[in-house]
């Protein structure tokens, strides 16, 4: 039997309320695949910066390093500063592991209801690839005077056309894999940014010349925002900087009904790394501890796992299994309407993976 080694991090808040029964799910789908998963918990969060004066240990990362993959839960507390969660935890895995593919699904499941009227099951199924360890995040600039009245803060984005490139030809081939509108939209503001996005709008166009049966369209952030609300069913693989990809990607989630189901997976194509893979949802300090967390974006979290650890069967099993808990509806938290608490959903979740394909 084939053996993965995963590294859990709950994080924060309804972080710690999904991840360990999200991870047993994919434990049990993959177990009936003929692979086991083994877990090592690490209690890296909020409340370990509180207590050593950090977010995670000095050899963290080197820790990660052997695992297979990584899943993360939620990062951020309403006492931290979010530029100190972040850039503590989250950023410093993305970047050392060249975790450089975001990739964030958005569909319209099944007996959920999108906030937008005319739009039925299935009519929005779209993916943004969210370049995940450079530009407007690259962390580049600085302070001069600082906390003084003629402070100054200097922000730097970086933009380097080997990182432009392999995230636009990542789109392009995902597109080809997916296999349904192969379309790829690319997301630029070159009118106003007027060296970055130039380079990326070159390199679009570039690398789409090398992809003849991929149909493009280029449009600014802005009017791509007003898109995903005015023809959303028109997107199939949408590619962004780090930025816009961030926005975009939460816009495409409550499009689809909420935030609440919205995975993702943090990608080293190469394999050379770990990839981690985490619900979009944050922390949500505001529900934690109530026991209403929806769980289903850390468990379609778990099923993007298991597809990048090749057990498509596995993460067919996990994917077929959330979505009939959507279509029958009688297992729902509040964000799509429902009563039901965190475990209700988590149990049947359950019962739904040992019921027999149709």
């Amino acid at each position: 039997m084939q053996t993965f080694s995963i590294a859990i991090v709950p994080g924060d808040g309804i972080g710690r309320e999904v991840t360990h029964p999200a991870f047993e799910i994919a434990r049990q789908a993959a177990f009936d695949d003929g692979a086991k998963l083994e877990e090592a918990t690490y209690d890296w969060s909020s409340d370990y910066f509180l207590q050593h004066g950090r977010m995670m240990p000095s050899d963290a990362l080197d820790t990660l390093r052997p695992h297979a993959a990584i899943l993360l839960g939620a990062v951020g507390h309403p006492e931290i500063p979010d530029n100190v969660t972040l850039n503590g935890l989250l950023l410093p895995i993305r970047r050392t592991f060249d975790q450089f593919a975001n990739v964030r699904p958005a569909v319209l499941y099944q007996g959920v209801d999108s906030p937008l009227k005319g739009l039925s099951p299935g009519d929005v199924d779209l993916v943004v690839v969210r370049e995940n360890t450079e530009g407007e995040y690259a962390q580049a600039g600085g302070f001069v005077h600082e906390f003084q009245e003629q402070e100054v803060a200097v922000q730097t984005s970086v933009f380097t056309r080997h990182g432009v490139e392999r995230i636009i030809r990542y789109a392009f081939d995902l597109a080809r894999r997916r296999n349904k509108k192969r379309r790829v939209t690319s997301i630029t503001k070159s009118n106003a940014q007027g060296f970055s996005m130039v380079l990326w709008d070159r390199v679009f166009q570039q690398v789409a010349a090398e992809y003849g049966d991929i149909e493009t369209e280029s449009l600014l952030v802005d009017a791509a925002a007003m898109n995903f609300v005015r023809r959303p069913q028109t997107f199939d693989v949408v590619v962004a900087s780090n930025l816009f990809g961030d926005i975009l990607s939460d816009l495409s989630a409550m499009v689809t009904g909420s935030i609440g189901l919205a995975a993702s997976a943090n990608l080293d194509p190469s394999r050379r790394f770990p990839s981690m893979f985490e619900p979009v949802h944050g922390s949500a300090p505001d529900i934690a501890g109530k026991g209403i967390a929806n769980p289903l974006a850390a468990i379609f979290s778990v099923a993007m796992m298991l597809e990048h650890l090749q057990l498509p069967v596995a993460a067919a099993r996990v994917d077929r299994a959330v979505r009939s808990v959507l279509a029958e509806g009688r297992a729902r938290t509040p964000d799509l309407g429902g009563s039901s608490s965190t475990a209700e959903v988590i149990n049947a979740v359950r019962t739904a993976l040992t019921e027999p394909c149709a």
